[in-house]
């Protein structure tokens, strides 16, 4: 990265010696501030990816503990109705205890089910958040290389064509920023 810098330093120098490349340098210094701006959104919105990504796995492991308490009192409830004990008012009482916690357990799952579908949801929103601008970053990039080529060559067609690709990183990157 300080390689790249030292580069476009120089280049900036080779071009304000000629005024008419004056707003191609202009041009790569915009560039390179989008490019930065850009690479710290899509740095935050991977940190944000993973913070989500994990809270959805807590939320399916809770889900599976419930869910490993309610077979568990099923299983205790089936074992129940096999055996026969000496007062059964006694075992009707225990039953009828252990298939209400079973009933709450199934409905406190749906709820937890939900939680989780809704935290991957989110998850996926923030990745397509990341990858528009991961997208626009690279465009950036690219269209910060091709200006430099106009330094280079003294070819305007060159800062067109990186204007044109660093409008669509802009785009790009605004499209990630709009992602809800």
């Amino acid at each position: 990265m300080a390689e790249d810098i030292m580069e476009l330093k120089e280049h900036a120098e080779h071009g304000s010696e000629e005024h008419n490349l004056a707003p191609v340098t202009l041009t790569m210094a915009i560039l390179a501030v989008l490019v930065a701006s850009v690479t710290l959104l899509g740095h935050r919105a991977h940190t944000e990816e993973v913070l989500l990504q994990s809270r959805a796995a807590d939320q399916w492991a809770y889900y599976q503990a419930k869910e490993i308490r309610r077979r568990n009192y099923e299983l205790f409830l089936d074992e129940l109705s096999i055996f026969s004990l000496q007062d059964s008012a006694h075992a009707d009482a225990i039953k009828e205890k252990y298939a209400k916690e079973v009933e709450r357990y199934s409905e406190e799952l749906k709820d937890i089910q939900a939680e989780a579908k809704k935290a991957e949801a989110e998850v996926k929103v923030e990745e397509a958040r990341a990858d528009r601008y991961d997208l626009g970053e690279v465009l950036l990039e690219a269209a910060l290389v091709i200006c430099s080529i106009t330094l280079l060559t003294r070819k305007k067609i060159f800062w067109y064509l990186g204007i044109l690709l660093g409008l669509a990183g802009i785009v790009t990157g605004i499209m990630g920023w709009m992602v809800h």
